[in-house]
């Protein structure tokens, strides 16, 4: 864990070398997420609910998939670019060198830009919360803690996921930004939304909705039952078959020779 705070700071000293750099490109992710924002504001602004859920409830919705999301693509950045370690010889060195190799990815590269999603979310989480009609119970507060915290692991899995695809691929398998980059874009809305095949697809193959959909039900008062409040729990579960392709494709990696 020393070692990580000390790669953390290093992070944080070079890309602050650039600083004008560095706050264009986090101005700009911040303009990216309000630009969605904007898409739900002015979806309301010609209907009264969508899906039965109403403007606070999926702006409540909305940014617990961005915060998750930061989160993840923050600390996760160098799995997300881990195909470029495979092209450039990079993973050839970690594999070489006297640590572990899933820390030294994990290590590669923290991206400090990505807290200009974060501050948004953030910022429209704390007007939606009192303005949402939501006793604030403590199970309540769990519950959106879970949210938080289990989503930013699932997309950490995706991230670990695109990953081990990477082995066998070189290069990165776009279809995977349909999980992430969709995953994100998409659940500003309710899953249930999108038809009752998505909703199965994202409950039973790629849990994204146990960490939004469902938590979102006992949050609102639609569901009384306290396992709704935990699902986001369950999809710490889709961590096990992330980590064990990925440890499949590390045996069975070949060197590009770069």
């Amino acid at each position: 864990m020393r070692l990580y705070i000390k790669y953390f700071s290093v992070h944080i000293k070079s890309q602050m070398q650039y600083k004008t750099s560095f706050f264009f490109t986090t101005t700009g992710q911040f303009l990216v997420a309000f630009a969605t924002f904007l898409s739900i504001h002015f979806l309301f602004d010609r209907f009264d609910s969508v899906g039965g859920f109403y403007y606070e409830e999926v702006l409540i919705c909305f940014s617990v998939m961005i915060m998750a999301f930061s989160i993840s693509e923050l600390i996760g950045r160098g799995f997300d670019r881990f195909p470029m370690l495979l092209g450039n010889g990079g993973f050839d060195r970690a594999l070489v060198r006297p640590r572990n190799v899933v820390f030294q990815v994990l290590a590669s590269q923290v991206e400090f830009s990505r807290l200009g999603r974060f501050v948004q979310a953030v910022a429209i989480l704390v007007y939606a919360l009192p303005r949402s009609g939501i006793d604030w119970t403590w199970d309540k507060i769990l519950t959106l803690t879970l949210m938080i915290t289990c989503g930013s692991v699932l997309f950490f899995g995706l991230f670990v996921l695109y990953a081990a695809f990477s082995f066998f691929t070189i290069e990165g398998l776009e279809f995977m930004n349909i999980l992430t980059d969709g995953g994100r874009e998409h659940g500003r809305l309710p899953f249930s939304v999108y038809g009752e095949g998505v909703l199965k697809f994202l409950t039973y193959v790629v849990p994204l909705a146990l960490i939004q959909y469902y938590p979102l039900l006992y949050l609102v008062g639609r569901e009384e039952s306290i396992l709704y409040a935990l699902t986001p729990v369950l999809a710490l579960a889709f961590l096990l078959p992330c980590w064990g392709f990925f440890r499949f494709g590390l045996r069975h990696y070949k060197s590009t020779g770069s």
